[in-house]
């Protein structure tokens, strides 16, 4: 990313030094408007040679933390599916209030698989404010599913 920006700094002023540089004339004028021409070219190229690769390297990015997402949503389904386990194991009636908290736990951890489905990964999304709130909310219902399972009970 570095480099495609010093690219297009030096495109940047070569063709800022081509059009100070000439001096209007008859024949000169034509090939400093045609220098022009290339120059802005040359400009718009490094351009969007700038945005794919930063594209690029988002989509690299993108990637890992969907597969990481999808790692942290696939085990707060299976813990979700422990604690299911573990009421139809003991037999009694389960305080109510700790079903509530499980389903409301499963219905998250599902809003956050459905959210990392339909991100589109485009210039036109906000990356950073998705994966600050993506983490935001994973971390609370791993908090929320560890509080849960702590018996405060004496």
């Amino acid at each position: 990313m570095k480099k495609s920006i010093f690219t297009l700094a030096i495109i940047t002023g070569i063709a800022g030094t081509m059009i100070l540089s000439c001096k209007p004339g008859t024949n000169e004028e034509k090939e400093s408007q045609e220098k022009v021409e290339i120059a802005r070219d040359n400009v718009q190229d490094a351009k969007d040679s700038l945005r794919v690769a930063k594209q690029a390297a988002t989509d690299k990015e993108w990637k890992a933390f969907k597969n990481s997402g999808d790692s942290i949503v696939r085990i707060n389904d299976l813990r979700i599916a422990g604690l299911k386990l573990k009421i139809k194991k003991t037999g009694k009636d389960i305080d109510s209030k700790y079903q509530e908290n499980i389903a409301v736990l499963e219905q998250k951890n599902k809003d956050l698989k459905m959210k990392m489905d339909t991100y589109k990964n485009d210039v036109s999304s906000d990356w950073q404010s998705f994966k600050r709130e993506f983490k935001h909310d994973t971390d609370e219902i791993g908090q929320a599913l560890k509080d849960l399972t702590v018996d405060n009970k004496k």
